[in-house]
């Protein structure tokens, strides 16, 4: 049959040439780890294609024995990576080597700082192993076949990684894809077979499909013989092996295989279940967050294998949605070889299992948070606002996934938020039965609430709550270990045993000697409050408002309406400070107009102190400047 060479040259996507230009000459200290990349890409697309051709056994066209194998050629300098594996068409590879990490690659280059060190931390973020290729090679030329394809619609891909490559078909006898290295002048290191021996053994040992090289030849008989094949790898899934057998780097080596991440994890779980359910689990905590973490829909999830048989890459149904951060692999003998996302959502073992691995990595998490507080800062730091997700989410380990939150807190006084519920409690007052809290847009709105006044006044401490997901949060989290939570700055404020009953009785007498004030000031700001009350929250603000006991706070209402979201009106309540020498003031203003005034700049102030924008700045200006003329004539 002849090929229909069709041959064209194409571009990269935008920015391609800058992040070329930026791994090949400054991110890797570390060169030789492009060779790990190439060898895990091959190792994937065999397993593809075992998992495909157990529907379909013609895929294996006659061969079924799946391996990687690496040549060099002194001579010319090459090194050529190839695999019998699922291989591709010309779409996929325009779609796979035409695009740098997928749609990353503009996030990935606003990240970057300038700093090597950091910036080479960002490369595992941003899924881009293939073309690590580029920091040994200054030519790359790749030919493949998809599996199952006929023999003339093999591809050829060529760059020399600038801002375009050429794509033409060709003709290719053997399924698969082999990547064909030229050399660059400082790199020839990597044509010594014995040199690309000892990387494979330190990087790609764990990986459970045999690298092949040609055996050396070593003496004058050896020369006359056919050339032989031998196993570079152990070739055993690391999983599999005894936790005894396994070094730490061998598991860290084994995490940047199946995560694509450039950093070590920040700890692991390898676990083997036998039972009712037999698997074997293996869970890493990366130390870094990837860039779409946020992205609820994005890939995630484990790669699932069926009795040492890839299965798929993403099985999200194995870990809840709050802990899409985890990596690592799960090899069952429970579940059917030709498994499917659909089989897979109605088996009960997953179920079963699902439960049993949130368990365990929680478990993780709170073994780091009790032995390593400074790892599990770093850990919090990455992913705590996702674990936050949790308790919405998983009501069977809402007071396990409590325990592990962290927060700021009017203890500290900074925004680490380093500070557990356990330890709140700790710290609490005697006849305090409540855990107060205070949610704002950012931590200094927190800090500065004028709703804080008398709990730091009587030494009560108090969370502070500044990240989007917190009222949410908070929606969800109702007690931890008996205690309750309070927003401070939601409904009347009751502080229970902390106030004593000479302070009670004083409270009530005063707000009765203020009726009249009070009538004043609800029919001044009719409009824009629900009710007026005289408060004692406050010990150095004229007047707050808040918001009622079952409303949604104002950061969730900000939040959601940021979102398009169109919520019915509500109004707060408006609280005055009976000690204030303004609020005094107010009570002996005579004019009605001024008095009018007066109450409604207290309002917006109280407003601003919330972070709340005001619907009429303009009006605000206009009062406050009228007020101020009035008093220095």
């Amino acid at each position: 049959m002849t090929v229909d060479a069709h041959k064209e040259t194409l571009g990269f996507q935008t920015e391609a040439k800058q992040l070329l230009h930026l791994m090949i000459h400054s991110l890797y200290s570390n060169r030789e780890i492009f060779l790990r990349e190439l060898i895990s890409n091959a190792s994937d697309a065999a397993d593809k294609l075992r998992f495909q051709a157990l529907e379909n056994d013609a895929l294996y066209e006659g061969d079924s024995d799946l391996k990687v194998r690496v040549s060099v050629n002194k001579e010319a300098n090459t090194l050529t990576i190839s695999d019998n594996g699922v291989g591709m068409d010309r779409d996929d590879v325009i779609d796979n080597l035409g695009t740098i990490a997928k749609s990353g690659t503009a996030q990935f280059l606003k990240n970057l700082t300038g700093d090597q060190k950091k910036d080479s931390k960002l490369i595992g973020q941003f899924g881009v192993g293939f073309y690590s290729a580029f920091i040994v090679a200054d030519k790359v030329v790749v030919t493949t076949r998809k599996a199952g394809t006929d023999a003339n619609l093999g591809v050829r891909w060529e760059s020399q990684g600038e801002a375009e490559f050429t794509i033409e078909n060709v003709e290719k006898p053997d399924r698969g894809t082999t990547v064909e290295l030229h050399l660059r002048k400082d790199a020839e290191e990597f044509a010594d077979d014995w040199r690309l021996r000892s990387i494979i053994k330190k990087y790609s040992d764990h990986i459970d499909i045999p690298v092949v090289m040609q055996k050396q030849q070593t003496s004058e008989e050896d020369k006359d013989k056919e050339p032989e094949d031998e196993v570079v790898n152990t070739a055993t899934a690391l999983w599999t092996r005894s936790r005894s057998e396994i070094s730490d780097e061998e598991y860290k080596e084994f995490y940047k295989h199946v995560s694509h991440d450039y950093a070590d994890p920040l700890t692991w779980s390898h676990n083997r279940v036998e039972g009712k359910l037999d698997y074997t689990s293996l869970l890493y905590v990366p130390e870094h967050a990837p860039f779409d973490l946020y992205n609820r829909d994005g890939a995630r999830g484990l790669k699932l294998y069926v009795h040492r048989t890839f299965i798929m890459d993403d099985a999200e149904q194995f870990l809840p949605l709050y802990l899409r951060f985890i990596k690592g692999v799960i090899d069952s003998n429970d579940l059917s070889l030709n498994v499917s996302r659909e089989i897979l959502q109605k088996d009960p073992n997953i179920d079963t299992m699902r439960t049993a691995l949130t368990k365990r990595v929680l478990d993780m998490l709170s073994k780091v948070a009790k032995n390593d507080g400074e790892k599990y800062a770093t850990f919090w730091k990455e992913f705590g606002q996702v674990l936050k997700e949790g308790p919405a989410e998983d009501f069977a380990n809402r007071e396990k996934i409590a325990k592990l939150l962290r927060f700021a807190s009017t203890h500290t006084d900074t925004p680490e938020q380093n500070q557990s519920l356990d330890d709140y409690i700790s710290r609490m007052k005697e006849g305090q039965d409540k855990i107060y809290y205070i949610a704002a847009e950012n931590f200094n709105t927190a800090k500065n609430s004028p709703h804080l006044e008398v709990f730091r006044k009587k030494g009560i401490e108090v969370l502070l709550m500044f990240d989007r997901v917190d009222e949410w949060l908070m929606s969800h989290l109702m007690e931890y270990d008996g205690k309750s939570f309070q927003d401070a700055g939601k409904g009347e404020l009751d502080l229970g045993k902390l106030d004593s009953e000479d302070e009670k009785e004083a409270q009530e007498k005063q707000a009765e000697e203020l009726k009249p004030l009070i009538e004043r000031v609800k029919k001044a700001l009719e409009s824009d409050v629900s009710d007026v009350r005289i408060t004692h929250r406050l010990t150095e603000s004229p007047a707050c408002v808040v918001v009622a006991e079952h409303e949604m706070g104002a950061q969730m209402r900000r939040i959601l309406e940021q979102a398009g979201q169109s919520l019915p009106e509500t109004k707060p309540s408006f609280e005055l400070n009976p000690d204030h020498p303004l609020v005094k003031k107010l009570d002996q203003e005579a004019d009605e107009d001024r008095f009018a005034d007066l109450a409604k700049v207290l309002f917006d102030q109280a407003n601003l102190a919330e972070g709340t924008h005001l619907e009429d700045p303009a009006a605000y200006v206009h009062r406050l400047n009228k007020l101020l003329l009035e008093l220095s004539h």
